[in-house]
């Protein structure tokens, strides 16, 4: 092994001044193919430096001219997608084909999007709200951004947070996960090539380089996609100095399916998908089903028996759902729940390792949960779908509300005005009706409680971005 990646800084690859570097490991193998580097205050100061020149010129810009470069970026996206998909996947162990035919066409997608975004702002009409004074309200750059981004969905997750900011008129600096950096220092040398120097900056990093990144006195606001208590830390951080904070957090998304569904069958197919892609390794995933008592055993056969008909394979795996967990430690997890699994448990499939070599684990249904069981309250963030049962309309949604997590749910029913109802009282920031998963750049995606707070794609993502300004003119004679 002598690859070693660098950080990119100010418009190119620079190493490193900490010295410090970690191995990045091939999770279908267990082994290290690479070392990245874990970046000291030097090199977080040294990006912060760069992105707060370069903003002096970049938040000046007119959204157009961001538009036109952001439409290039996409572009590239497209031009250069199999280096993105192979970074990608060998460093996740996603399927190639999942790769290519999902992300990154959503991720040139989500740059399009944000490019046209910036150039549509709308706000309150500017005039005379007190005689002889005109008021005008100006939406402006915050500034220096500060992101971190998970491991489950690297190449994606850093366009959610990039995109927005960067159309906004902010200059970033971002840390990838130091399991996952590879995909995300490949996006950042496209977008170096048609970016500003010092507009995008990248740190790779461990936890403490995470920390100097969100507790940096140059960042106006942070950004992160992570766990609750990875989001609780940074958001002690960023009070301390009063910065604005997007958290995207867990999420324990119920599925309440209902006694009424016309095809329990192919409803089963599609939540076994929905909860098991990307190994489950997803907020939004249908981990936590909630089914009518009554059609409880003809659905809980037919999930399972689309679980067990799900394939996980290694990249190269055309057949395959899903690849491994990320890392050992995640592997490690999972495997936990299913060492403390309570007597009235049933696995129905699954819920071991799949394989000795790399952190595989078989696609899993267990039957016969109970509201305050960890595994329905926790977030397990593997191929793993729960199954409990309800009685009527108001068990459901309160099983359903009934954990710390708000950010996703869907409801699967043949009735109109139980679909309408359930989606009002749902404490749930997106509700799905009769699907499950599906994420479109115009429509935004964010939770409530414990998931956090913020809003990506949408409109929404991009206002999250900007700050207001109220300027009044006096026009009397």
């Amino acid at each position: 092994m002598t690859t070693r990646l660098q950080n990119y800084v100010n418009g190119g690859f620079v190493d490193a001044k900490s010295g410090r570097f970690s191995d990045v490991v091939d999770p279908c193998t267990g082994e290290a193919y690479l070392q990245a580097p874990v970046s000291g205050a030097e090199d977080v100061d040294a990006a912060y430096a760069a992105a707060a020149a370069a903003f002096e010129s970049w938040g000046r810009t007119t959204p157009g001219e961001r538009a036109n470069l952001l439409l290039k970026v996409a572009d590239a996206i497209e031009a250069r997608a199999g280096e993105l998909n192979e970074a990608e996947c060998r460093n996740t162990g996603k399927p190639r084909a999942r790769m290519a035919e999902d992300e990154t066409p959503v991720a040139a997608d989500h740059f399009r999007f944000f490019a046209g975004a910036a150039r549509t702002l709308e706000g309150p009409t500017s005039g005379e709200f007190l005689a002889e004074h005109t008021s005008v309200i100006r939406h402006e750059p915050i500034g220096v951004v500060g992101q971190v981004t998970p491991w489950n969905y690297p190449l994606m997750m850093a366009v959610w947070k990039i995109a927005p900011a960067l159309a906004a008129g902010n200059t970033v600096v971002l840390k990838p996960s130091d399991t996952t950096p590879v995909s995300t220092l490949k996006l950042a040398e496209i977008i170096g090539e048609i970016l500003p120097a010092g507009v995008f900056n990248v740190v790779a990093g461990d936890r403490e380089t995470g920390a100097l990144v969100v507790g940096h006195p140059a960042a106006q606001m942070v950004a992160i996609t992570g766990s609750v208590g990875a989001g609780m830390s940074v958001a002690r951080t960023a009070a301390d100095d009063l910065k604005r904070v997007h958290l995207e957090l867990g999420g324990k998304a119920p599925v309440i399916v209902f006694d009424d569904v016309r095809d329990l069958k192919a409803a089963a197919e599609s939540i076994a998908t929905a909860g098991l892609y990307n190994a489950g390794q997803d907020c939004t995933a249908a981990c936590r089903v909630l089914v009518h008592e009554s059609v409880h055993d003809e659905f809980a056969a037919a999930l399972a028996e689309a679980a067990a008909n799900t394939r996980t394979g290694d990249l190269s795996d055309a057949e395959a759902l899903y690849g491994p967990l990320n890392n050992a430690g995640q592997l490690e997890r999972v495997a936990g729940f299913f060492d403390r699994l309570p007597g009235h448990a049933k696995v129905l499939t699954g819920g071991h390792r799949v394989g000795e070599k790399g952190y595989f684990f078989a696609p899993t249904v267990v039957d016969g949960l109970r509201q305050d069981d960890e595994m329905v309250q926790n977030e397990v963030f593997g191929p793993v779908i729960t199954i409990q049962t309800f009685t009527d309309e108001a068990d459901a949604l309160a099983k359903a509300n009934g954990v710390k997590y708000g950010l996703s749910a869907s409801v699967w029913t043949s009735d109109h005005g139980r679909a309408m109802r359930a989606s009002n009282r749902l404490d749930f920031g997106v509700v799905w009706v009769n699907t499950h998963i599906p994420f479109v750049s115009e429509m935004p995606h964010g939770g409530f409680k414990h998931s956090g707070y913020g809003k990506d794609l949408s409109v929404f993502g991009l206002h999250d971005y900007l700050r207001v300004k109220h300027v009044m003119h006096y026009i009397g004679e």
